[in-house]
């Protein structure tokens, strides 16, 4: 059987500004694959070699897949929908895969949309992935889909089922990534002009940020033993030349013990790489006496989640953490020898030109080393986006990318959010790179301040940064196109009747699935899988894909 894995071709402005991340579920789902005896994968990067929607019809043309498979988070969502539809139009009878946390969460919206998707993986994938595609190579999906667990599809009712939630995985340990499948020229880590990889030390979150869902998505807290994890990590430093990595965990430091396991295995090793990290503020003030340890262990970049100037923002967010924490966490990571980022939540319905000019002055107070002015983005499976209701007008989810004002203040428009949010990288960064980062001391810290320096003008020239090119000039000053869908921007009176019409197409949060007497095999949640229930493997072998590298 012939498997075809797509990066949907998505770009914003954002996260890319650093570089090109590896897209982990294709190492992670592959290897699952892989491991299972279904060895004929390829992997197309539409998103990194930034290909077209003909190049990429052409790609699936040749290559003649029994099944596509592609993933999306909420901004990626609509691009992942083309990309499949695209598989069908070529190859009607292949079979369409869909995973992710904006379709696990968002599935029946997703159906109604783009019915051409033949599958939608809910939450973690690999083991539903095996599952899901051994009964494909077998041929007898259709009939194994309602026993397949964790899965959403269509019926030939037409009807949306959604079958139970498959446990997670509990032994994170016998995960069999498999990163042979990446083109890691491409994986370039801008700061330091080095391949970069985005591994899993641990799934899930146990804290509740109302804001985000990965704590939802992930279900569990779970982490890997550290030394099988520092052995993948030897495998990408030593196999692919990996020299940077950041952590894909929520909070990699929440249990200090294995954090510092992890640390003192990396020290062990002596591996030449630098690594980095997002976690909360209150973790560095309880590991402070330990910082130059996670330093020694190549740690050089945190980036906090300090989220807010306010207080009363922090608690709307849930967060946990006081302005002054936050100030303390900067001062003891550089102390350390450790760059440390800040994360500022804009956009929210209380801001004002005011409280945008007072993210700046706190920038300039705290003196880190990086700040991120991110806009307030509302998951449309999150807690608080059911609390806002009919204000979030925004419907169009491709702006979902923290680089684009979905919510608009009371007191501003999104425009002007927007332009004073760019004021302040302006501001931050003209001073950084003219006061502070040539004259660092520190010979590493020097070249990797600068390194992101180039990274941010490379990206501010190109205008891809914050999606510069929706800023025109007109006289002396700039007029914003935001871009969105108009038909996506909805009333207060459109989305109540939309509730009320629709209430299929909202979120399942909860993994609830479909009602028992939609699902044929009726099984609750927290029933556990038997084997008897899973598809046996069948072994059916097909000719090799053709590669069709991208230009």
């Amino acid at each position: 059987m012939r498997i075809l894995m797509i990066q949907p071709n998505y770009h914003c402005g954002g996260a890319e500004i650093a570089g090109n991340w590896p897209p982990g579920w294709v190492a992670y789902i592959g290897g699952a694959l892989k491991h299972a005896g279904m060895t004929n994968i390829r992997f197309i990067d539409a998103m990194t070699y930034d290909i077209p929607d003909d190049k990429l019809r052409e790609i699936i043309r040749v290559n003649q897949p029994d099944v596509v498979l592609a993933t999306a988070i909420t901004p990626q969502i609509y691009k992942a929908q083309t990309t499949l539809q695209i598989a069908k139009e070529v190859l009607p009878d292949c079979v369409t895969v869909l995973g992710g946390i904006h379709p696990t969460f968002m599935y029946t919206q997703v159906f109604s949309e783009a019915p051409w998707i033949d599958y939608i993986v809910r939450g973690e994938g690999e083991e539903i992935a095996v599952a899901l595609l051994q009964s494909i190579e077998a041929g007898t999906h259709r009939q194994d889909r309602k026993r397949i667990w964790g899965i959403a599809y269509i019926d030939d009712d037409g009807q949306v089922v959604a079958t139970p939630a498959r446990p997670v995985i509990e032994d994170l340990d016998t995960l069999t990534p498999d990163w042979s499948l990446l083109d890691w020229d491409k994986y370039i880590y801008t700061p330091l002009n080095c391949r970069v990889a985005v591994p899993n030390f641990a799934r899930g979150c146990p804290f509740t940020c109302r804001f985000c869902s990965q704590w939802k998505f992930w279900r569990k807290y779970r982490h890997r033993d550290p030394k099988k994890f520092v052995d993948e990590i030897e495998t990408l430093v030593r196999d692919y030349n990996v020299g940077f990595m950041i952590l894909a965990d929520e909070e990699p430091t929440i249990f200090q013990k294995k954090f510092v396991a992890l640390c003192e295995e990396l020290i062990k090793r002596d591996l030449p790489l630098h690594w980095g990290i997002n976690t909360r503020v209150t973790d560095i003030m309880r590991d402070r006496d330990l910082l130059p340890l996670y330093r020694k262990a190549g740690l050089v970049h945190v980036s906090l989640g300090t989220e807010a100037v306010s207080q009363l923002n922090l608690d709307t967010f849930r967060k946990q953490t006081t302005v002054e924490q936050n100030k303390l966490a900067v001062k003891l990571l550089q102390q350390a020898g450790i760059v440390a980022e800040v994360q500022f939540i804009m956009g929210l319905e209380n801001e004002t030109p005011e409280t945008i000019e007072e993210t700046y002055k706190l920038a300039q107070d705290w003196k880190p080393d990086m700040a991120n002015w991110n806009m307030y983005t509302p998951w449309p499976f999150a807690e608080l986006f059911e609390e806002l209701g009919d204000r979030v007008e925004v419907r169009d989810y491709s702006k979902y990318n923290f680089v684009t004002p979905i919510m608009k203040p009371e007191a501003m428009t999104r425009e002007q959010v927007l332009k004073g949010v760019l004021k302040n990288y302006a501001r931050f960064y003209m001073r950084k790179s003219f006061l502070e980062y040539p004259w660092i001391k520190d010979k590493f810290r020097r070249r990797y301040m600068l390194g992101c320096l180039k990274a941010f003008a490379k990206t501010t020239a190109s205008k891809k940064f914050y999606d510069l090119e929706r800023l025109k000039m007109k006289g002396m000053s700039a007029e914003v196109d935001l871009g969105f869908d108009a038909s996506k921007v909805l009333t207060a009176d459109e989305i109540a009747q939309l509730k009320r019409d629709r209430p299929e197409l909202s979120a399942d949060m909860n993994f609830k699935g479909t009602p028992v007497k939609v699902v044929a095999c009726g099984a609750p949640d927290d029933l556990q899988v038997s084997e008897s229930d899973l598809p046996v493997k069948v072994a059916v072998s097909k000719p090799k894909m053709t590669a069709v590298q991208p230009d």
